[in-house]
């Protein structure tokens, strides 16, 4: 299972919230990844692999990979943090 079901599912920009866990195993999700989070994090995966980790060399190393933001646009540093902060919350 790629998702938590005893988590409701909350709109993307509501800020998360601790929940009282209900027969919860290791999965925290309420919802299945979107293809966007899929793709990010395998491309994450790649980037951190060869030891990359300064913001600008993974902006531009997904770039590189071809990897697209939510709109298709190439990364830039403030809309892959505007991207991780709206992921994280």
């Amino acid at each position: 299972m790629d998702y938590n079901r005893f988590l409701k599912e909350r709109a993307r920009d509501e800020r998360g919230s601790v929940e009282i866990p209900e027969n919860i195993q290791w999965q925290t999700r309420a919802a299945p990844p979107t293809e966007l989070e899929n793709r990010l994090g395998d491309a994450l995966e790649r980037v951190f692999g060869r030891g990359i980790e300064a913001l600008h060399e993974v902006v531009e190393m997904l770039n590189a990979e071809g990897s697209r933001d939510a709109d298709g646009l190439p990364w830039t540093e403030a809309s892959f943090q505007a991207t991780l902060r709206r992921l994280g919350a």
